[in-house]
């Protein structure tokens, strides 16, 4: 996105449960442009088991001075709106419902491949390693993309 393009109104980051990388994408592009831009996230699936945000996406998103233990996980279905400007899948799975929620609509449908920090394996240190650099990859992509917020006003 050039610095000339308008800036979307609605972003929705999505991937397989909603408990890992979408959340983490969205408290992100909140950190980055508050309320100029309503930004959402959901999952294909919810399990009921897990009822909150994975506890080591809310670790690295707290050391960065983001409160996210309230987040609570949702899929497709359970999104309050579902007029977005732009949808940024971060797992194929994803992608192709968001494909779907997009059939004729104008919506822009973007797939960032994101590596899943829970398949990360060794002591707690490496693990929460595994999830700063999937956070990080998320917050500069995000960066690289929105860029500064653009308003009507300049």
């Amino acid at each position: 996105m050039s610095p000339f393009d308008a800036t979307p109104g609605a972003v929705l980051f999505t991937c397989n449960f909603n408990r890992v990388r979408s959340p983490m994408a969205e408290a992100l592009m909140k950190l980055a442009y508050g309320t100029a831009i309503f930004v959402d996230s959901c999952g294909l699936k919810a399990d009921p088991g897990e009822p909150g945000m994975d506890p080591f996406a809310a670790v690295v998103l707290e050391e960065l001075g983001i409160e996210a233990q309230g987040h609570r996980p949702k899929t497709f279905d359970m999104l309050e709106d579902d007029s977005f400007d732009v949808v940024i899948s971060l797992t194929a799975e994803a992608q192709h419902r968001a494909v779907e929620l997009s059939r004729g609509r104008a919506v822009d449908i973007e797939y960032w491949p994101t590596f899943d920090p829970t398949l990360a394996t060794g002591s707690r240190d490496q693990m929460l390693d595994a999830y700063r650099q999937v956070r990080d990859e998320l917050y500069g992509r995000i960066r690289r993309r929105f860029g500064r917020v653009v308003t009507a006003g300049g």
